[in-house]
């Protein structure tokens, strides 16, 4: 008779066990969102490709999160399937996840890259590609390579959360962490040594994304605690369809992404132009610019947000399936308050050093209309960054504990309902402040909602077993 497995995660303190699991995800998940800021370093410092090079990469950045967001789906629900199995003593029921789950990401990520490569034209064109000619020209080159790469980079993120999900979040971290170092030592060798341009900061970052999926199927096959066998990679309807419900908030939280993407550079362009600096055709780019950096340092901390409550997901499900409410509940409580703890570190550097930030990012020398804008942006724009983080966890919890509905309604409420329909709403009425508005209140509102299933969900964990 096989016996329970990751019992640890029963009796080990909450504390520890947080500590434990998260800090190697939140490490993964930093090093995942610097992947696409490194290349934009090195391209932004090689002259011969400079604004033109930045560009390209901005519009390619978006179809890479849908990329993402596919792999987080299938890898965070297998997570939650298999620890709540686990939990459950039902280590079948994990297997025949985790090898579905490997079948369903190869097929679509050789999907995606089959479509990223036949549609390329029209897809960059789509999100900005053809704001001139050279842009176009580095945004399809850039756009090759990382697509050819596609099918690695959805593997080794998907086979992420499904390695911490089998106790070992420290290969995780290792497998994620050592692909973007190839990446980091391989940018500047492709990109100032060999002149590669788009195509060497591309090859750089495929070849640590290549490396990490195949330190991922390493190990696959040596996998601790759920050692899948041939059977269990033939897919299962019903496998597959909780797999991917559980993780369809992690899928909504990376794709809503490119859609405020999309409202917010199109309400920046459409009231920028008719702002009396931003009007101006030297000034113009100022406002895309100062809110991309702005977003960068709120993906940044989100990282580190998700990386906390992610990490945790193996905990929760396990905890949740073996009947231990009141460990639950303990953890829920610790982690919406370093949830919140995180949120305000984010919100005393935005509203104290701004200058800095934008120093980090590259701003040197820039005209004091985007000193000022970028100023105004990061104290507006972010905050509510408090909220923004509770948020964030309540949504991935929820999803752990199992009650995917209500992760998934507060998660589309938030970023589909508030933060498009916000971006592209305010904007009419106060124009490019309304943009920078669109951020906090969508937090606020979201909150209020958040915190009726809070207390629902305490209420619902009181009954200890």
């Amino acid at each position: 008779m096989q016996e329970k497995s990751n019992t640890h995660l029963e009796t080990t303190p909450v504390s520890k066990l947080m500590i434990q699991y998260a800090v190697p995800c939140i490490i993964s998940l930093l090093v995942a969102a610097l992947y696409n800021i490194v290349d934009q370093i090195f391209i932004a410092n090689a002259s011969y490709l400079g604004s033109y090079g930045n560009a390209a990469n901005t519009v390619v950045f978006p179809l890479t999160v849908i990329a993402l967001a596919i792999a987080v789906m299938i890898g965070d629900g297998c997570c939650a399937f298999v620890s709540l199995n686990l939990g459950k003593n039902e280590p079948e029921n994990a297997k025949k996840s985790v090898g579905n789950s490997v079948i369903m990401v190869i097929v679509s990520g050789v999907v995606l890259a089959v479509l990223y490569l036949v549609f390329s034209t029209q897809i960059l064109s789509m999100f900005g590609g053809t704001v001139n000619a050279e842009t176009f020209r580095q945004s399809k080159e850039y756009f090759f390579y990382i697509t050819l790469g596609v099918p690695f980079y959805m593997f080794g993120q998907c086979m992420n959360p499904i390695i911490r999900s089998d106790g070992n979040p420290k290969f995780a971290m290792i497998s994620t962490l050592t692909g973007a170092v190839l990446n980091i030592i391989l940018d500047p060798v492709f990109i100032f040594v060999f002149k590669w341009g788009m195509m060497g900061a591309a090859v750089a970052t495929v070849m640590g994304q290549v490396l990490t999926a195949i330190l991922a199927i390493w190990y696959l096959l040596h996998m601790k605690l759920v050692r899948p066998t041939r059977i269990d990679f033939k897919l299962d309807g019903s496998i597959c369809k909780r797999t991917l419900i559980l993780g369809l908030t992690s899928f909504l939280s990376q794709i809503s992404l490119v859609a405020a993407m999309a409202a917010i550079n199109n309400m920046i362009r459409k009231y920028g132009a008719l702002d009396i600096i931003f009007g101006q055709e030297q000034y113009a780019q100022i406002p895309m610019a100062v809110v991309g950096i702005v977003m960068k340092f709120f993906q940044i901390v989100i990282s580190i947000v998700v990386g906390m409550a992610a990490g945790c997901i193996p905990i929760v499900g396990f905890n949740m399936g073996a009947g231990k409410k009141a460990r639950v509940r303990e953890l829920f409580s610790k982690l919406l308050l370093s949830e919140a703890l995180v949120g305000l570190v984010a919100l005393v550097i935005v509203e104290f050093l701004p200058k800095q930030l934008i120093a980090v990012f590259g701003a040197a020398n820039e005209s004091v209309y985007y000193t000022e804008f970028a100023i105004r942006a990061f104290r507006i724009y972010l905050c509510m960054m408090v909220l923004a983080c509770v948020n964030k966890a309540c949504f991935i919890f929820l999803q752990a504990i199992g009650t995917a509905a209500a992760s998934t309604f507060l998660s589309m409420v938030r970023e589909i309902v508030f933060g498009v329909g916000f971006a592209l709403l305010l904007p009419v009425y106060w124009g490019l402040d309304g943009v920078l508005y669109s951020m906090p209140l969508s937090d606020i509102l979201t909150f209020i909602i958040a915190a009726f299933l809070i207390v629902g969900t305490y209420k619902e964990l009181k009954e200890v077993k």
